[in-house]
């Protein structure tokens, strides 16, 4: 391993950080950090695919809806395995799309286009597939978050202060749309957790 990608809250990592080396990884036993109220978990990574796609989980309670946000060079999938997770997406013409995705179901979300979503029954788990032409993502969550060796939810949620938000902001791709408004039938969408 690098010595970059050894730090202190990688120090246990599954994951190899060369590119090219094949390896497997245990159910759960990826990278983690929470976040909010969720755990998510890397298991691939710009370090193991030079950069051309991630792939993680997040897993999580019923919740509030994430904040909208878009990625400039990212595209971006969600597979749901377990329980529910509502979707909202608004294309680059300005159309917006809602879909509550269950198990098997899976969403698409191009890049540029304003995504949020909101775990719609507990203990749901969302797979990520982030892939484009610059750095991955994937490291947002611990630089946002806190990594963790746990394999569960965070006790007490971790709630970014406002100066983490914006430099995660600025390092992985992501821009945050805080006055952007959802406009559905379903149940209180606008805001933040």
């Amino acid at each position: 391993m690098t010595v970059e990608f050894t730090t202190r809250y990688r120090s246990r990592s599954h994951i190899p950080a060369e590119p090219g080396v094949p390896y497997f990884i245990e159910k759960g036993l990826g990278d983690r950090a929470h976040l909010i109220t969720d755990l998510v978990t890397v298991y691939a990574g710009g370090e193991q695919t030079e950069n051309s796609f991630n792939f993680f989980t997040v897993e999580g309670p019923k919740g509030e809806i994430i904040p909208t946000h878009t990625h400039a060079d990212t595209y971006e999938v969600f597979y749901v395995t377990d329980g529910a997770v509502r979707l909202f997406v608004e294309d680059l013409e300005g159309q917006q799309h809602e879909k509550l995705l269950t198990n098997g179901d899976f969403g698409f979300v191009p890049k540029n286009c304003p995504h949020a979503y909101r775990i719609e029954r507990h203990h749901s788990r969302v797979v990520g597939v982030a892939a484009g032409p610059g750095i991955t993502f994937e490291r947002f969550f611990e630089n946002l978050g806190a990594p963790t060796e746990e394999l569960g939810l965070p006790h007490r949620p971790v709630l970014p202060t406002p100066d983490a938000f914006r430099a995660a902001e600025e390092a992985f791709d992501v821009r945050y749309l805080p006055h952007h408004r959802w406009h559905s039938a379903s149940r209180a969408v606008n805001g933040s957790r």
